[in-house]
């Protein structure tokens, strides 16, 4: 009990506030000068348990490969797994790793790293660059992200920008679970054409591809209001 009133406490020291806005404003001032020059980027997020021989490292792969082809920089959170798959395909990558307990390694086929101490200016900078998402399979941190980005989108805190969920059969059961929330009013019909749900690899990218010009005039418009 000790050790969580003094945690408790420790968060409200107002000294150490200050050093955790430094600390915040030093994650964004990096990121942002490291990446000012990326091109237009797609976020890919997923497990970072997936093995070599998972059929969804496998697809990771293949989806980062044809993006970078069709001229998109990769992100990923640089770690092991579907972020590494990503990386590995696209043959580099951005990889905006966080600082754990038990740190989290950058992959070797991260090109542009970067560390950041909070998720949440992590979450920013995914999405500051990305001009689309592919939610592989994952865990709680992937539907953390997922999360977020449909949030922003659904409110229009950001422009909407094109969502793949890859993995039909994975997904399946969120999948339900919206329409649940469908069903008692907590969110709308249009809400679920936020995103496509595919197992297929050409249509993720052409779906990214076909809907980028959408994007950029919504952006335009919210620049000009």
């Amino acid at each position: 009990m000790r050790d969580i009133q003094k945690e408790f406490l420790d968060n409200r020291n107002k000294e150490k506030d200050v050093w955790r806005i430094f600390r915040v404003i030093s994650d964004f001032t990096d990121a942002f000068d490291e990446l000012e020059d990326l091109p237009p980027a797609v976020s890919i997020f997923g497990s970072a348990r997936a093995k070599e021989d998972d059929i969804y490292y496998q697809k990771a792969m293949e989806i980062a490969k044809k993006l970078k082809e069709k001229g998109f920089a990769i992100i990923t959170g640089g770690g092991p797994g579907i972020m590494e798959a990503a990386c590995r395909g696209a043959g580099g990558c951005v990889g905006l790793n966080i600082l754990l307990p038990h740190e989290q390694k950058t992959n070797p086929y991260v090109t542009t790293p970067l560390k950041f101490k909070y998720f949440f200016t992590r979450k920013v900078t995914f999405l500051k660059y990305s001009v689309a998402t592919v939610m592989m399979p994952g865990g709680f941190g992937t539907l953390d992200e997922l999360s977020e980005v449909l949030t922003l989108v659904q409110t229009g805190r950001m422009s909407r920008i094109p969502i793949v969920f890859y993995g039909k059969k994975y997904y399946e059961h969120l999948i339900k679970f919206f329409d649940t929330m469908l069903e008692h009013n907590y969110i709308s019909p249009d809400d679920k054409k936020l995103f496509i749900l595919t197992d297929d690899v050409d249509e993720a990218v052409e779906y990214i591809s076909n809907n980028i010009e959408e994007y950029f005039k919504s952006l335009l418009k919210a620049n000009q209001t």
